[in-house]
């Protein structure tokens, strides 16, 4: 049974060199501000909780639901320039990134609230991919430095756990009931149907 998140990106052919001064340059930036991963694990779940308690659990995931999905869009196509699966900055023409969510459930201020805790698990499993993945990340630079490719192993393990968080932030704002799978997902949407 596939999670009802499914999340892709078109793979760049050729990976510039500037592109890696610019994503060191935001992710010192990113760094200033706070991680961001910790922001959005606390408040896409309160913000959730507040639209609940304002429009009711069904209403929120119908009505709420497609700009939520638009601007969880957004946020992974960042993460996803960040992590060196595209080299295309989010808001242009032609998107690589593709995130589509079958929303499901009635959720309440309280289920809102408690997929902070609830999703510890998943998060700590997270972090641990992502110190891996931040070694994965290095190689991968050196490797468009020296050639502006990206080896497509190296990609794929970056893109599995950027469609973990994809999940997770599903299941973080309410759109989805179902608990994200702790699963690594490689594969392209179109190679799994």
């Amino acid at each position: 049974m596939s999670f009802p998140v499914t999340f892709d990106v078109d793979r760049s052919p050729v990976f510039r060199r500037v592109h890696v001064f610019l994503r060191l340059a935001l992710l010192v930036i990113v760094g200033w501000i706070s991680h961001p991963l910790g922001l959005l694990w606390l408040g896409i779940p309160v913000v959730a909780a507040v639209r609940i308690s304002q429009k009711g659990g069904r209403r929120y995931v119908d009505e709420d639901g497609p700009t939520v999905t638009r601007v969880l869009g957004w946020i992974l196509a960042v993460v996803a320039y960040l992590a060196l699966l595209t080299d295309r900055l989010p808001g242009g023409n032609g998107v690589p990134v593709r995130l589509e969510i079958e929303r499901s459930g009635s959720p309440t201020v309280g289920s809102a609230l408690l997929r902070i805790i609830y999703a510890i698990p998943s998060l700590i499993v997270l972090a641990i991919l992502s110190v891996i993945g931040a070694i994965v990340w290095v190689i991968a630079v050196v490797l468009v430095l020296v050639n502006e490719r990206n080896a497509e192993s190296l990609w794929r393990f970056l893109l599995g756990i950027v469609r973990w968080q994809a999940c997770l932030f599903a299941y973080l704002a309410s759109l989805v009931d179902r608990y994200p799978p702790f699963r690594l997902e490689t594969r392209s949407a179109a190679s799994r149907r």
